[in-house]
């Protein structure tokens, strides 16, 4: 039993190093203001979701935010704060609904309700936390308009791009995570 646990312990942590050498990978999108980039690092995140469990992607996710935090942010720790937000609520929804029936129709359904739950939270996330503590003003109406106009759609872009590099992925790598 000990050498299960070692070995769970060991993937997670090879998934959070691999998530965190991918955010460095980041591209912004036109049209989106610079702040906003896309990283492929919830990718291991939710690999390991759905092979050991929700917990597990949420542990990888902060992983990866803390070891950003300490080598590298240029944010004072809201950009990590936000990308893990994103990526937990993306990889607990998702993961959450694969986990009840593990086959391609509910990874589909998980990936695109995680999608959805993920721009929720962060419009959210970004209107009552984010936004105010990164330019320093209460939210109002001109916050909620840029959420709409940025927030809402490049979260919706993330998550697609996500799933379907996720399910494109998944199945090949399922045997290899599973090996004991």
């Amino acid at each position: 039993m000990r050498n299960s646990k070692l070995q769970l312990m060991t993937k997670i942590g090879v998934l959070s190093a691999l998530s965190y050498m991918i955010m460095f990978l980041e591209f912004p999108l036109p049209f989106f203001p610079p702040y906003l980039k896309i990283d492929l690092s919830d990718i291991p995140a939710i690999v390991g979701a759905f092979a050991f469990g929700p917990i597990a992607g949420v542990v990888i996710e902060l992983v990866k935010n803390v070891l950003h935090l300490i080598t590298k942010t240029e944010t004072g720790g809201v950009g990590e704060l936000a990308n893990f937000l994103t990526g937990a609520s993306f990889v607990l929804a998702s993961s959450m609904i694969y986990f009840k029936s593990k086959n391609k129709k509910s990874a589909v359904l998980g990936l695109a309700v995680g999608t959805v739950v993920m721009t929720a939270v962060m419009a959210l996330a970004n209107y009552y936390i984010l936004l105010p503590f990164y330019l320093g003003t209460a939210p109002s109406p001109d916050t909620l308009g840029l959420i709409w106009s940025t927030t809402v759609p490049f979260n919706m872009i993330k998550g697609i791009i996500i799933s379907f590099i996720t399910i494109l992925i998944y199945k090949r790598l399922s045997p290899i995570l599973h090996k004991k």
